[in-house]
């Protein structure tokens, strides 16, 4: 078995409630987090170590996670080895799930995408949103190859075993990205 893949940079695509907070553990255990939000409000308040969230105790991680340069935000996405997206997937008027905000992010990353990223969907969705997201990285970054299918990331106990905390959350790219030869 090969030792356990790290990444050096993490981008978080969404800074909510749940993107603010898993950005914030990951730069607490020294990964290189770069979050990403459309709200430039958000962005500036992080960047100054406070937050723009009601979350007990998160301020006092954000604020270390920035002062010592493991958490920065920004409005655009940037080169990483993976990326999260936690953002919102509100129903519509109609009651069916509006998943443009994951489009969005999907379509934003794609720029920024090289060999060997890992993508994730945390965002709550509906059935065959994962897959909607890999077509849409796929027709942005024809030169990249994506998995067609999306696997349930592991939510076994076991300490040898990949553990989540939750078990609705899909990998969009359980394997890494390839380049795909130019047909």
């Amino acid at each position: 078995m090969s030792a356990p893949e790290t990444f050096t940079t993490v981008s978080m695509i969404g800074l909510g409630y749940i993107g603010l907070p898993t950005a914030a553990m990951f730069a607490a255990r020294r990964t290189k987090v770069i979050g990403v939000d459309i709200n430039a409000h958000a962005v500036d308040t992080i960047n100054q170590g406070r937050i723009h969230i009601v979350e007990p105790e998160l301020d006092m991680i954000v604020h270390s996670a920035v002062t010592q340069g493991w958490l920065r935000a920004t409005t655009q996405p940037e080169a990483a080895d993976a990326f999260l997206i936690a953002v919102p997937t509100p129903f519509k008027g109609d009651h069916e799930p509006d998943v443009s905000y994951v489009k969005s992010a999907a379509e934003s990353i794609a720029p920024v995408l090289r060999k060997g990223n890992l993508v994730v969907l945390e965002s709550t969705s509906p059935v065959g949103t994962t897959e909607q997201m890999v077509q849409w990285l796929a027709a942005a970054r024809p030169d990249l190859r994506f998995p067609t299918e999306a696997r349930p990331r592991s939510t076994s106990t076991s300490p040898t075993a990949p553990s989540v905390c939750c078990p609705a959350t899909w990998c969009a790219s359980w394997s890494r990205t390839t380049a795909s030869s130019a047909g």
